[in-house]
């Protein structure tokens, strides 16, 4: 009877101190396949967290890095729940999240906190309006359009042009681009004007940016109008952002 009082009587800060007083033997097992699984199901789960915040709900760079800062720490905190209830995964839960971070940070610092200087031999043309009027001679290589970079989420500087060779083929060149670095930068060229991120919808990728300055081109595919994709913008794929852009317009 004294027992069953006492039971009854006991505060809940005892209670927790006699469960916590249990042995871990007790507890139930973790499966071994949950071993197995633990390490990407933590990763996937990182990196899909940071892509959501630094890349969609960001509404700019500064807060895409702020966000994903704030998302590994809120992780942080949410993967101790993992950590109490199942002891056996503590370690894999922690490397894990470690791993990650490191790997995101190095990446981050890397693609970011050093210039890429590329300074290739590109082609030239004739201004369209020359070919036209006919006082370019016998020039092979025609300019189409050009344009001056102006930065959006950072300062930009340099020209692109898009050059039709005699082939009939086409190149995008930039010329003297200086910009700042980023993660997983690409070369887009997009529809209409572009005033805001959220016109950057129709859009065709011509590859990662291959120096954040320099000199350099690139191919445009056949079959692409340059008329209609006439903006050329520098794209964070990495934070949905742009970084710089250059509205492109007949020589």
């Amino acid at each position: 009877m004294d027992a069953t009082n006492n039971r009854e009587t006991m505060q809940p800060a005892q209670k927790r101190r006699i469960l916590m007083a249990v042995p871990a033997a007790s507890l139930r097992p973790v499966p071994v396949w949950a071993r197995f699984l633990v390490v990407p199901a933590v990763v996937l789960f990182l990196l899909v967290g940071l892509w959501f915040f630094g890349g969609v709900v960001a509404p700019g760079y500064n807060s895409s890095i702020a966000l994903g800062a704030a998302w590994f720490v809120a992780a942080a905190v949410g993967l101790r729940f993992v950590k109490r209830r199942w002891p056996e995964l503590n370690r894999f839960v922690q490397l894990s999240f470690l791993g990650t971070a490191a790997v995101v940070a190095s990446v981050f610092a890397w693609t970011t906190f050093r210039d890429k200087t590329v300074n290739e031999t590109v082609v030239t043309g004739a201004r369209s309006s020359q070919v036209q009027s006919g006082s370019a001679g016998s020039a092979e290589n025609v300019k189409l359009a050009q344009g001056s970079f102006e930065g959006v989420a950072h300062e930009a500087s340099g020209t692109a042009a898009v050059v039709e060779l005699a082939d009939g083929s086409k190149k995008l060149t930039f010329s003297e681009l200086d910009t700042d670095n980023g993660p997983d930068l690409r070369v887009y060229l997009v529809a209409g004007p572009v005033a805001r991120d959220s016109d950057v919808g129709d859009f065709k990728d011509l590859g990662g940016l291959k120096g954040n300055k320099g000199t350099q081109q690139y191919d445009i595919p056949a079959g692409i109008d340059t008329k209609r994709y006439s903006t050329v913008v520098i794209w964070c794929r990495a934070f949905t952002i742009s970084f710089a852009k250059a509205e492109l317009v007949s020589s």
